[in-house]
């Protein structure tokens, strides 16, 4: 007899043959976090989620962390072969004559692509991110506009770029939510060249500078991004951090001090990896069921989970959660592969159900007529539903 098949799974036995889990969480809901910084967002890349967040939307002054956008527009130039890490760039009067931090680049000389990008990256080189910009758009108010038509895109609604610096000025601005977006663009759009912001050091004209994000020297996974600070926009930070196949960005801003901000970005990772958990199921799309099939010429066809899925929990959530597959049993033929066959249900603690739909893994196709009969008469006279 056809009949409605409910099959439970507690999430540890899943874990245990057809998923895998990280740890990770939802600080809104789950964690009580205070913190001294002005601005703040914490995002899971994964679960394309916000853990936390203060004052993410306020206007804030990027300070250094405006050259990530540098970075990303020289980034796509090098991607579309428009330029090359051997091309090179005069270093104008101007990039020359730069404060702040430094590469320490000769006037007149010609520099190429990478050392400029190791330059503005690790050293976090005002000259270098000047010069950058002359080379691509002929001067920096140019390139400032380009900064912007980028931000435009991406949706970074609340920025606005007067240089490729970061260097103060009355109509700069940003949000820790755009940096955000900025943050998963550039680790997304380009993979490789992202390898950039975990260097350590930068010799440049005999000068040997330090990376000046502390995270890449203290905190296990930490493979970038940028610091900054002015007078007026404080001590912040973009840091990312991937670990067991688990990225997180903290972005933070407004402390008074390098050290507090070192300790907090430290501290809101540290609360993160240890308080969080990652539900992550059906990744691998292997068959969660072997259901029975009604006069095909398969007896039975695999079903799984339509699509990944991914959710902040915390570890108390994690260990309690199971799953369970429902669909009718036997299923008639013809199937197709993709065919909504049946559902899942995620029950997290407290929460309500979450359904996922069930498909096919294969095609079935219908017996032959003759074959049909016989099954079907051996189901009248025998009550076997499928043939063995």
């Amino acid at each position: 007899m056809f009949k409605m098949i409910n099959r439970y799974f507690f999430l540890f036995n899943v874990f245990l043959c057809f998923i895998t889990i990280n740890i990770k969480s939802s600080f809104s809901n789950i964690l009580d976090i205070t913190t001294p910084a002005k601005q703040v967002m914490i995002y899971d890349h994964e679960a394309n989620e916000v853990l936390f967040e203060k004052n993410a939307d306020d206007l804030m002054k990027p300070a250094s962390m405006a050259k990530v956008m540098t970075a990303y527009i020289v980034f796509d130039r090098i991607k579309d072969n428009s330029l090359n890490m051997l091309d090179t760039f005069l270093v104008s009067d101007k990039a020359w004559r730069m404060g702040g931090s430094r590469s320490f680049l000769e006037l007149n000389t010609n520099v190429s692509i990478k050392d400029l990008l190791l330059g503005l990256i690790v050293q976090s080189g005002n000259d270098a991110a000047v010069v950058l910009a002359e080379g691509i758009s002929g001067d920096e108010e140019a390139f400032a506009r380009e900064m912007n038509r980028y931000a435009e895109i991406m949706g970074m609604n609340n920025t606005y770029f007067t240089n490729s610096t970061g260097w103060p000025h009355p109509e700069l601005q940003t949000t820790s939510r755009d940096l955000v977006i900025l943050t998963k663009r550039i680790i997304q759009d380009f993979p490789i060249l992202y390898k950039l912001f975990e260097e350590k050091i930068f010799t440049y004209n005999k000068i040997k500078q330090s990376n000046r994000n502390p995270l890449l020297y203290t905190m296990n996974g930490a493979d970038g991004l940028k610091t900054g600070h002015t007078n007026e926009s404080g001590y912040g930070l973009i840091g990312s951090v991937n670990r067991n196949d688990r990225r997180v960005t903290v972005v933070i801003n407004g402390l008074n001090s390098k050290k507090k901000r070192t300790f907090e970005s430290k501290r809101l990772f540290n609360i993160v990896f240890r308080e969080t958990a990652l539900l992550s199921l059906f990744n691998e799309q292997n068959s969660l069921v072997r259901a029975n099939v009604w006069l095909g010429k398969q007896s039975a066809v695999d079903l799984i989970a339509k699509k990944p899925f991914k959710k902040i929990v915390s570890p108390l959530e994690f260990n309690k959660t199971k799953i369970k597959a429902e669909w009718m049993d036997p299923i008639a033929a013809p199937i197709r592969k993709g065919d909504v066959i049946g559902s899942v249900y995620i029950s997290i603690p407290g929460k309500k159900a979450i359904k996922e739909d069930l498909i096919s893994a294969q095609n079935i196709n219908k017996m032959s007529s003759l074959v049909r009969v016989k099954s079907i008469l051996k189901f009248l006279l025998y009550g076997d539903i499928v043939d063995k």
